[in-house]
């Protein structure tokens, strides 16, 4: 029997197709640990992937995560958080996220996302210390408007068409640094749920941060005393329990929402109130419209400055970080409240 040669071509022909099984098996394996990678929360190094869903909770998990984590936050810098829609690229990260944290009530379109969501360890800061009810007030007693807002168990995406209504009370927590540190607390055992290993790191990081905001809760409360007036005014009511930790009285221009329009009897109000309670500033914030506040201001004769709720730091942002930024606040409520 004759035995016919193998040609050249044949030959090259048998290595190309070994070297492209060969690729292909690799690509195989590169997608297998991609998926791997995805499916257990963690980046290519192996870091814990947290999604916040702004600013405040993208502080804390940075501040709590230290080194082990990965953070993106869901509202950009500059974008008010209230309004903010999802893109597909960004509701997909819920679902390849190792941990999540997020404030249900503040911002409808996340509070949907992470309901469909498959994300296992998700925390909803809300829940880790207790919301109360704030909204305009009136000689400190509350005023009763079309921001008074629902409470229970209903889910945000059952009041879509109600813009900015927050379930279960007010949701500016961060804002008083006593409720601020509860909430890291929580986000702490979060992150250790997600990522046992590294569990002493996360508490540890969360204690440092508590002792901080104590700092800072000490300030306020030193920085504030022996002062002229205790009422102040802010273009939205997202200083309530700052508000009600230290003894002051925040009214508000727009209620909870900063940019709903305040009626000619709101203005009227505000009118005595600061008459009445000595007002010397105005406050506007960095990421709502001034103009009504402003308006306010120049009607009465008054100052204005910024008193920022800290939804988010921009180029604006008189500090860098959280408490740069809320020691801004303290000395500008320091200076308009006239304290010694």
């Amino acid at each position: 029997m004759n035995v016919r040669p193998t040609s050249p071509r044949s030959a090259r022909s048998a290595r190309i197709t070994t070297g492209a099984i060969a690729a292909l098996a690799a690509l195989g394996l590169l997608s297998l640990t991609a998926c791997s990678s995805e499916t257990d929360g963690k980046n290519s190094e192996g870091k814990l992937k947290v999604v916040a869903s702004f600013y405040p909770l993208e502080f804390l998990a940075k501040e709590i995560g230290g080194a082990h984590v990965s953070v993106s936050a869901l509202t950009k810098p500059g974008v008010e958080p209230h309004d903010l829609e999802l893109t597909p690229k960004q509701t997909a990260s819920l679902d390849e996220a190792g941990a999540v944290v997020y404030l249900k009530g503040l911002q409808p379109g996340v509070d949907k996302a992470i309901k469909q969501s498959s994300a296992k360890h998700v925390v909803d800061a809300a829940s880790l210390t207790e919301l109360e009810e704030h909204g305009d007030e009136v000689d400190g007693h509350k005023h009763e408007s079309e921001d008074k807002h629902e409470s229970g168990d209903k889910h945000a995406d059952e009041h879509e068409g109600h813009e900015h209504q927050h379930e279960g009370g007010d949701p500016h927590i961060w804002l008083d640094p006593v409720k601020y540190a509860e909430v890291a607390k929580g986000v702490a055992k979060t992150l250790a749920e997600a990522d046992p290993d590294h569990k002493a790191d996360f508490e540890k990081n969360a204690d440092a941060l508590a002792h901080k905001l104590d700092g800072l809760h000490k300030k306020f409360e030193t920085g504030l005393k022996n002062r002229a007036s205790d009422t102040f005014i802010s273009t939205h009511a997202a200083f309530g329990y700052l508000a009600e930790r230290y003894g002051l009285t925040e009214e508000a221009v727009n209620g909870l929402d900063p940019e709903s329009e305040p009626s000619a009897a709101r203005m009227k109000e505000l009118h005595e109130v600061a008459e009445k309670h000595h007002v010397s500033t105005i406050f506007f914030e960095t990421l709502a419209d001034p103009k009504t506040a402003k308006t306010l201001a120049s009607d009465l004769k008054l100052k204005t400055d910024v008193l920022d709720p800290l939804e988010g730091i921009t180029d604006k942002s008189k500090g860098d970080d959280y408490f740069e930024v809320m020691e801004s606040n303290l000395a500008a409520l320091r200076k308009a409240l006239g304290t010694k």
